[in-house]
């Protein structure tokens, strides 16, 4: 005869499953069973929101707008929103926050849309399951900025976070692109997979894409000490890093010369192998946005950052970690697409 302890655990442990089952078949009765255009479109949707939150996280930070909302999770002791007496500053930092749900919604319906497939993408699943995470770690770490006053130490760390989102949802871009491509090209016949590594490849292309990424990571960190050092804290009273801005901006732009040669070397082995259009494109992609990226650099450093050219060059760190996740994912991306005839 079982104690009530015992039912009660064995109840239990029957009703999760119960309940996970049911929750299961709900949205899998209404999401799709395979990658669809659909699919495509949010998985784009999300990058271009995350690439959108580093310039509007810059925005907040350029108008001294970072204690716009004194206060986390609530924008006031009083208020979950901004009042009319905080006036521009507390529109723009709220409007921030209200982006970071606009951005989650956007990586929740990735990760719903491709609920039917934990099995037979588990690749595309868990990225997006990562991706989603990432939404409340950022949140959290926000509130931890404005707590410490815009320390720009965790400043720093918030911006990565949200590069790191960049990273994932290229990443899935990548694969859902070349699933939905596969699937327009054969349909349900079963054929050979495709992969997002789709030309020739060697030792040289392959390791040069692994430091150019490693190296890009360098740049953004020591990016965010410069930005630290600099005048735009995001408040007139937030703290800065007491260092040398020329010291800590050349030593920014010391890997930078380095990537942008390894890139440069990149762009002309993919060249002379026997490489796809889409690694072709990746490389050229690489080599504009590093350039625009240099070049918006140099333009705010000699005329004393300019909100407007700051702007600019914070939608530039997006797009280079984007670039620098695709150059480097077609060149050593082991993913392959599910043959028709192994689909569940």
């Amino acid at each position: 005869m079982s104690t009530p302890t015992q039912s009660t655990a064995q109840s239990g442990s029957a009703t999760r499953p119960g309940l996970w089952r049911r929750i299961d078949a709900g949205i899998g009765r209404y999401t799709p069973r395979d990658i669809t255009r659909g699919t495509l479109v949010l998985a784009v949707i999300s990058l271009v929101t995350e690439i959108g939150i580093i310039v509007t996280g810059g925005a907040v930070r350029l108008t001294a707008s970072g204690l716009g909302c004194p206060t986390w999770p609530t924008c006031t002791d009083d208020s979950w929103i901004n009042t009319p007496e905080m006036g521009i500053n507390g529109v723009i930092e709220f409007g921030n926050r209200l982006l970071t749900f606009v951005v989650g919604l956007a990586a929740l319906a990735v990760l719903l849309w491709v609920w039917n497939l934990r099995k037979s993408h588990p690749s595309i699943f868990w990225i997006s399951v990562g991706m989603l995470a990432c939404i409340p770690a950022q949140a959290v770490v926000g509130g931890i900025t404005v707590w410490t006053g815009l320390n720009p130490w965790v400043v720093a760390f918030h911006f990565l976070v949200s590069s790191v989102m960049v990273c994932f949802a290229t990443l899935l871009v990548n694969r859902i692109g070349a699933e939905w491509r596969h699937r327009q090209a054969h349909g349900d016949q079963a054929v050979a997979p495709a992969a997002v590594v789709d030309g020739q490849t060697s030792t040289l292309s392959r390791n040069l894409a692994r430091g150019i990424f490693v190296v890009a990571w360098v740049v953004l960190y020591l990016g965010t000490i410069v930005t630290g050092t600099g005048p735009h804290g995001g408040d007139a009273d937030a703290p800065r890093h007491d260092f040398d801005p020329l010291v800590v901006t050349r030593l920014h732009a010391f890997p930078v010369y380095l990537m942008t040669a390894a890139a440069l070397v990149l762009l002309v082995v993919v060249l002379r192998q026997q490489s796809s259009r889409r690694q072709r494109i990746s490389a050229w992609a690489l080599i504009a946005v590093i350039a625009f990226q240099g070049i918006v650099g140099y333009i705010q450093h000699f005329t004393g950052l300019p909100i407007g050219v700051v702007l600019l060059h914070m939608l530039g760190t997006g797009l280079v970690v984007w670039a620098v996740t695709t150059a480097w994912d077609r060149q050593v991306s082991t993913y392959r697409t599910r043959p028709a005839a192994v689909r569940s």
